[in-house]
């Protein structure tokens, strides 16, 4: 199962919005804050899950608009005891965060706000209960 974060590109006063570029190591480390601020409750239960960072989507997944984040696996209220899976995949689209952002701080927003969404959908819930947090 794919669930995706997309967002609709917006302009900035002008009609352009101007992306904030940043390094990767530093945008991983802003990942792993984000991962480290999740409620206790909810990082004790993130098990066989990779958060990965990648610089974009492949190619035809923005049909929806500028797709942010993924989670790609099965969701743990689907999931048996009795099966074991390979781990669950949580990409976050590095340039795409950027491209959306004009500063380090509205980066770090949009990975906590792309990693809560896509961590929602590990934890079974769909877009529209996510649309209602």
């Amino acid at each position: 199962m794919c669930a995706p974060w997309s967002q609709t590109l917006g302009a900035g006063s002008f009609g352009v919005t101007i992306p904030y570029d940043m390094d990767r190591d530093k945008f991983e480390a802003l990942v792993e804050q984000a991962l480290a601020d999740l409620p206790e409750p909810f990082r004790e239960r993130l098990t066989n899950v990779a958060i990965i960072v990648e610089d974009s989507p492949p190619a035809g997944m923005e049909e929806r608009g500028l797709l942010l984040g993924l989670f790609h696996g099965i969701p743990r209220t689907e999931k048996s005891v009795f099966y074991s899976s390979p781990p669950d995949h949580i990409f976050l689209y590095q340039k795409n965060i950027e491209a959306i952002s004009r500063s380090e701080a509205e980066v770090r927003r949009q990975i906590r706000n792309t990693l809560l969404h896509e961590v929602g959908h590990y934890f079974g819930l769909n877009e529209e209960e996510l649309r209602g947090i």
